[in-house]
């Protein structure tokens, strides 16, 4: 019965399929602030973003890059142009024809200022994208031109062998130019919205669901399986266990670390734990005094136990993490630690408080702050223990939390201190995770570390075609990054999902992305 009523009020909130409709429940852990690809930020809405729209290319089910809107391209002999064919036929979810104009247009639009994209830096290896996203020149000027309807021209400043890539990220989504340029803002509203994915919007309420259905002009309509899909905001952990237990979630980003055990013995089958490409870090903000000082940060990092935080707190796998950029990593091995990754905690602490005093600060000065995380169970787990690190060395830490949607656009607006972040891979290559002090990187830099040594040589890595080279210059980047410390690395994660054993085609992956393209019902009760 409560199975019925769920599928029931799910319905009725989108729009009326026949009874035999087959609709996949997600659950999604945050409510999406937006639906526009060029503004989002956060994974739960790349999720539903990811089959809403389809880039130049696209992931398969193990996240690696297949033909998207582009069938097939090419690329210079110096690795800094590339030209994309575009798919013969495809259409918009209103019958209009997705061209080349359209990705030229779109972006044009991500880099433009006035869109104030967070995620624009990471276009940055185009040609003029800094220039034009800084205002120093017109959208017109960026490296990116559609020669004819049917084919787009892409131009590098420097070789990018993971473009494919970086070309399946929501940043490098299109949107249909003839409904944005007609509603404004308003095109995403479920009765204006477009795409050219998989699937289309039909409802989005908040704090409750965001509806899609089938696409029928997406050029492989037949292979897609499923009718309709159905994300819920799903933050409260154990509540989105119980819904899964009893069959209200198909499947589910997430579980609490105190359930681990019951759901190795109960839900073996269901677990879906595997190896990702993430690091879970500390963030201080360097324009604030005392964290300007390296010796506060270098302070703050050491007394952190993430022994304890990854196998006492976490235990479903997580590992220490003594760099930013997590083993797995693609082409990029025996990167730099941290200094003190061997030295025992009781030394750690010592180190800290002598730090602290050069910097002036001590039992009748101490350091006060405000510490922001997110309100799921692991980390609030995980910021009491930290709390309680931190008060070893003489620093007084006050607790905020709040859901992570806010949490990460209070950080990003410069309104903390310290704070908890998490980044998984949007590609797999180091450059993704150096890229978040870089100081060109704008919002993306939570920290606002401003060294130009340190962006001098991520641009240098970017110049570098062979590859061992590239990784030896993006290794002296990180090695000053992390002695530096405008991030402290805590654990590498792992990806948590609870999947029920009816869903078919879903495939554990370094990006832990998982399109509903893929996915089927088979034998649900």
């Amino acid at each position: 019965m409560i199975r019925k009523a769920f599928v029931a009020l799910a319905a009725a909130a989108a729009l009326a399929l026949s009874a035999g409709a087959v609709t996949l429940h997600r659950g999604n852990q945050n409510d999406p602030d937006t639906l526009d690809p060029h503004k989002a930020t956060g994974s739960w809405e790349s999720n539903i973003l990811g089959d809403l729209f389809l880039g130049l290319m696209t992931e398969d089910i193990n996240a690696d890059p297949m033909p998207g809107a582009a069938e097939s391209w090419t690329v210079s002999d110096d690795g800094l142009v590339w030209t994309f064919r575009m798919r013969a036929g495809a259409t918009w979810s209103d019958g209009v024809p997705v061209t080349a104009r359209d990705f030229e247009y779109s972006f044009r639009r991500q880099l433009d200022p006035a869109t104030a994209s967070q995620y624009a830096s990471m276009l940055y290896d185009i040609v003029n994208a800094e220039a034009v996203n800084g205002g120093a020149m017109k959208p017109e000027a960026l490296g990116v031109k559609a020669i004819d309807d049917a084919t787009l021209e892409i131009r590098l400043t420097h070789p990018a062998p993971y473009l494919p890539q970086l070309l399946m990220h929501q940043i490098a989504y299109p949107v249909p130019r003839h409904v944005v340029e007609q509603h404004g803002d308003d095109w995403v509203k479920p009765e204006t919205y477009v795409s050219n994915g998989p699937f289309k919007l039909v409802s989005f309420r908040p704090n409750d669901s965001v509806v899609l259905v089938k696409n029928e002009a997406f050029y492989d309509a037949a292979s897609v399986k499923l009718d309709q899909v159905v994300f819920y905001p799903t933050d409260d952990g154990e509540a989105a266990l119980k819904r899964f237990r009893i069959g209200e979630l198909d499947l589910n980003v997430g579980f609490p670390s105190a359930q681990i055990d019951q759901l190795k013995r109960n839900l073996a089958a269901e677990l879906r734990v595997a190896t990702v490409v993430n690091v879970r870090y500390i963030v201080m903000n360097t324009l604030r005094p005392p964290f300007d000082d390296v010796r506060v940060r270098r302070a703050i990092g050491l007394l952190i136990d993430r022994e304890v935080i990854a196998k006492q707190i976490l235990r479903a796998g997580e590992v220490a993490a003594y760099s930013i950029v997590p083993p797995g990593t693609a082409g990029y091995t025996d990167g730099p630690r941290l200094s003190f990754a061997e030295r025992p905690m009781a030394e750690r602490i010592a180190e800290a408080k002598r730090l602290l005093a050069e910097a002036g600060y001590g039992p009748d000065n101490p350091i006060a702050f405000r510490f922001n995380y997110i309100g799921d169970a692991d980390s609030r787990r995980m910021a009491a223990a930290l709390q309680g690190m931190w008060a070893a060395g003489g620093l007084k830490v006050e607790l905020v939390v709040s859901e992570k949607k806010v949490h990460y656009n209070t950080v990003r607006a410069q309104d903390y201190e310290v704070a908890e972040a998490n980044w998984f891979a949007d590609f797999n290559d180091a450059k993704n995770f150096l890229f978040l002090a870089q100081p060109s990187a704008g919002d993306m830099n939570m920290a606002r570390y401003a060294n130009q040594d340190y962006e001098a040589l991520v641009r240098a890595s970017d110049q570098e075609r062979d590859p061992a080279r590239r990784m030896a210059i993006m290794q002296q980047a990180e090695a000053l990054m992390l002695e530096e410390a405008p991030l402290t690395p805590v654990f590498f994660g792992v990806s948590r999902n609870l999947v029920h054993v009816w869903v078919k085609g879903w495939a554990d992956n370094l990006l832990n992305v998982h399109r509903s393209r893929f996915m089927s019902i088979e034998g649900r009760p």
